[in-house]
């Protein structure tokens, strides 16, 4: 495929999304239907779509309509590309620009565009993050990095780094977690190579391990992940406690299908539990609950969630995170630490939570609290730890 054949599929992919269909469905449907397309044409298709995605508003203003064709004109000029090298309707270019198009880009913007946020969003994002709200937005705008983590049941991150490196895969320490690997270069060859198969690395993203690097002081004998999903931090808990005992529950249980053949192949021990299988005793030394959010701080990699989210949404989030944390409670252990964590930079969602939990429940207190935002190098996480007051263990 030609450079400008690229876009028009990335403009016809984005024409579906606009529709209401997922970008990773309407990725698979046009890959399904494009057979002529090899693996490089699919890599750069999907990089106009998320790039496109992450950018939507202001690339829609430079573009000139809120359109597929639009929003990738904008993100051609956004890339310094002249247009008309693109748009050329040569072959399977995108037809020539009209003269609409080629005076578009000059409207005035909001915050709102400008910041590549929904308009609602914009005050409480800044009273979020305050003086770096502007650096945040401009981050989520960039495309993630990749993350590894070293998985110390089977090796060390130097030997992983190494292993890595024989199959051309460059990737080097991070100083976000002691586990922590960033790939430089080769990222998409990652779930194919032998490292990954073998269980040395996992990927996840560099905060997401600093969170349970959070709870190392902890010397836990049974610990419960009580919102697993997909179990990237049940992996995580098993590595960092190998003498615990591992639980991971979740209320979705069919979240979790792929967490035993992950843990198989890390050599991780975890029970995996439907809620009705979970134990009625407050037994757990940690509970950790990494509670559905937003998603705010993982934007760049999941940019639709931008543009879903609404002020309904987020106070619907924001009840269902105190609803898990006040369930969660009753399994903590006396002595026991109950942690809390979201990949959120949303202040509802993390010290508004902390603060409005200990109102809930006298006799707790805040063991530590940590926020972690782009510039630290991964996605954006909050946690919080838990635990009941001397006086209310006696």
């Amino acid at each position: 495929m030609t450079p400008a054949a690229r876009v028009q599929a990335a403009i016809e992919i984005f024409d579906s999304i606009l529709e209401g269909a997922p970008a990773e469905k309407a990725l698979l449907g046009w890959a399904r239907n494009s057979r002529f397309a090899g693996s490089k044409d699919r890599a750069a298709v999907r990089d106009h779509v998320f790039g496109a995605l992450r950018a939507k508003r202001s690339l829609a203003v430079r573009g000139g309509a809120e359109t597929g064709r639009g929003i990738l004109l904008g993100l051609i000029r956004s890339q310094g590309i002249d247009p008309d090298d693109i748009f050329s309707g040569i072959g399977h270019a995108p037809a020539p620009l009209s003269d609409a198009e080629q005076a578009a880009g000059e409207a005035p913007q909001s915050d709102g565009v400008r910041l590549d946020l929904p308009e609602w969003l914009v005050p409480l994002w800044r009273a979020s993050l305050g003086d770096a709200a502007e650096a945040m937005a401009e981050a989520s705008r960039a495309r993630a990095p990749v993350f590894l983590r070293t998985n110390r049941l089977k090796t060390t991150r130097d030997a992983a780094i190494s292993a890595l490196s024989e199959e051309g895969i460059e990737a080097e320490a991070h100083e976000i977690s002691a586990t922590a690997i960033v790939v430089t270069n080769g990222a998409r060859r990652v779930s194919q190579s032998r490292s990954y198969q073998d269980g040395l690395v996992e990927l996840q993203d560099g905060a997401s391990q600093a969170v349970i690097d959070a709870l190392s002081g902890q010397t836990p004998a049974r610990i419960l992940d009580y919102c697993a999903g997909g179990g990237g931090k049940a992996l995580a808990l098993a590595a960092a406690f190998p003498e615990a005992q591992i639980v991971a529950h979740d209320i979705a249980p069919q979240r979790m299908k792929d967490l035993p053949d992950r843990a198989a192949r890390a050599g991780a021990r975890i029970t995996v539990v439907a809620p009705e299988d979970l134990p009625n005793e407050a037994g757990f030394d940690v509970v950790l609950c990494d509670a559905p959010c937003s998603g705010s701080g993982a934007w760049r990699r999941a940019p639709e969630g931008k543009w879903a989210l609404t002020e309904a949404r987020l106070a619907e989030l924001t009840a269902i995170q105190a609803e898990v944390l006040d369930h969660a409670v009753d399994f903590v252990a006396p002595d026991g630490v109950l942690a809390y964590a979201t990949c959120s930079m949303l202040e509802p969602e993390n010290t508004a939570q902390v603060t409005e939990f200990l109102h809930r429940h006298p006799g707790w207190s805040v063991n530590a609290q940590r926020a972690w935002t782009l510039l630290d190098g991964g996605d954006g996480f909050f946690t919080a730890q838990f635990s009941r007051d001397a006086a209310s263990i006696s």
